[in-house]
């Protein structure tokens, strides 16, 4: 592997893990799916892990209780204002200032960040341990993400208002990083579901065989292939929804073409939330900063650029700041995963400067 950029930020590990994109994708001397576990599995179960490695996704069942699921589907339903049991309100017409946000309105992004039940999924154990097993790595950060709340995909939500295009960001299928890259960036992400799994309530797809040959698959493309769809033979390659029960946590990696297939049930939803962990960059102090002000404050994330905010009554405006645990604390960046004394010697809270 390449020695890499000077300006990476070194994730607050044993593991060398390095990040300049604020922790969405990281450098790693050795990809997710051939590392060599050198810590005692968590949660996964052997099988579990090599699964994982193997297909590039995971199901950890009852990561959060199935009660605590369905509180926070309510709370979907009370932030957008919607009546689950009068469909009319899941479609009133309304304006949107960018096509994105009518994009997202499309796609049922919910976009509430902070809320206490959303950070009582964060800092639970078993899902924390999750993500260390898949990581290797006890140091995390949690992702400031929001909750998705998907209706049948019709009337204003119907996806044919969105202009389709032939390459590029594909909703039905699509891969998180740059797969034409020689040293190909490691990236994790997850979602939670609120509700079980139906089939025509559409959700996660994804193409577990593609993953695991991918190496095979890829030397066989031309040198221009589309970098972040991929142009497969579905029956070659078929895709699969994983059913997920109300509390289940599903653990993708970047490299898994996957994507949410349409809802096309009569009066079903589709309700998740999105909830990854990567390794700590705790040698930003801005980057630190602007995830504790983020949770202080309910400001709106800006570590991506799809994060939009509510634009009818912000969060900011309709709730205090959530109370973290001592997990909760070093998940955010709010307290630090190393004491103080081994942050001075090692220069953790500086930007790395070399590998």
């Amino acid at each position: 592997m390449p020695t890499p950029d000077p300006y990476l930020y070194r994730a607050s590990s044993d593991t060398p893990y390095f990040s300049s994109d604020g922790g969405e994708t990281y450098l790693a001397r050795t990809p997710l799916k051939d590392i060599r576990k050198s810590r005692p599995l968590r949660v996964l179960s052997e099988e579990d892990f090599a699964f994982w490695q193997t297909y590039g996704y995971v199901v950890v069942k009852e990561a959060i209780p199935a009660a605590a699921a369905r509180s926070l589907l309510d709370f979907a339903w009370e932030f957008q204002g919607l009546d689950p049991a009068r469909p009319e309100t899941w479609y009133e017409e309304r304006e949107f200032a960018t096509d994105l946000e009518r994009h997202l309105y499309v796609y049922g992004f919910v976009e509430a960040y902070h809320h206490q039940l959303i950070w009582d999924s964060r800092q639970t154990q078993r899902v924390y341990d999750a993500f260390v097993d898949v990581w290797d790595c006890e140091e995390l950060w949690v992702t400031l993400d929001r909750l998705n709340l998907n209706p049948p995909n019709v009337k204003n939500r119907d996806r044919a208002l969105i202009e389709p295009t032939d390459t590029g960001f594909d909703i039905e299928l699509h891969w998180d990083v740059d797969t034409t890259l020689s040293v190909l960036p490691q990236r994790v992400q997850g979602i939670i579901a609120l509700n079980d799994t139906r089939p025509d309530h559409g959700g996660f797809q994804c193409s577990p065989e593609l993953f695991r040959r991918f190496e095979q698959w890829k030397t066989e493309q031309p040198a221009d292939r589309d970098p972040i769809r991929p142009g497969v033979d579905r029956a070659e390659f078929p895709v699969i929804r994983p059913e997920l029960e109300a509390g289940d946590l599903l653990i993708w990696n970047g490299m898994l073409a996957h994507g949410v297939a349409r809802n096309s049930s009569d009066n079903g939803v589709r309700a998740v939330q999105y909830l990854s962990m990567m390794p700590a960059l705790e040698s930003s102090q801005e980057l630190r900063r602007s995830r504790v002000e983020s949770w202080r404050h309910l400001s709106t994330p800006d570590w991506n650029k799809t994060l939009v905010g509510d634009a009818r009554r912000h969060e900011s405006l309709r709730y205090e700041a959530a109370s973290l645990n001592e997990l909760g604390a070093k998940l955010l960046g709010l307290e630090t995963w190393r004491d103080e004394q081994t942050e001075q010697s090692t220069g953790e809270l500086s930007c790395a400067k070399s590998a």
